[in-house]
């Protein structure tokens, strides 16, 4: 079992997000964690990420997640606000065990909601280096069979749904 580093701060909420980046041709952004150094399987995800108050709204946290792990501003009014797009899909998961310390004594499960955001082919990241290594642009069902997370990957492989574009 794994020990909180940090034992005053308070535990994380189980409400997140999940934020599927995309572009217009489907290229879907994967990030690297950093905190994963156990294994010699690289887990790639999406942008995910707590709910830093209970009664904060999905839609803020999405926000506020895509800015802080990539750089990319998608706040009301900017100019790619407009691509963030709700889902209305939410997974509820078993926290993995070595990751529950976070977490409140005796919470195991998660609710995430999935969102979606349609960036230009070429818009520019910035990681955070204390969570993410690295990043790259796949076509959606290859970004599927990068993901560490079924319920990452199961999301990737609805782009096509939520997108808006027929093929």
């Amino acid at each position: 079992m794994t020990t909180d580093p940090n034992p005053h701060k308070a535990p994380k909420i189980p409400q997140s997000v999940l934020v599927v980046i995309h572009t217009p041709a489907r290229e879907v952004l994967l990030i690297r964690r950093a905190d994963v150094r156990h294994t010699s399987v690289p887990h790639w995800q999406s942008v995910t990420g707590s709910k830093d108050f209970v009664d904060e709204p999905f839609a803020q946290t999405a926000v506020r997640e895509v800015l802080e792990e990539t750089g990319i501003d998608c706040r009301p009014g900017s100019p790619l606000a407009a691509g963030l797009q709700d889902w209305a899909l939410e997974n509820i998961y078993e926290i993995y065990p070595e990751w529950r310390y976070r977490y409140a004594p005796g919470v195991v499960l998660n609710t995430e909601h999935v969102f979606g955001l349609k960036v230009p082919a070429g818009t520019s990241i910035q990681l955070t280096p204390r969570e993410h290594s690295a990043f790259q642009w796949l076509p959606y069902q290859q970004a599927a069979q990068q993901c560490f997370s079924a319920s990452n990957a199961e999301a990737i492989l609805l782009l096509p749904r939520f997108d808006g574009c027929i093929r």
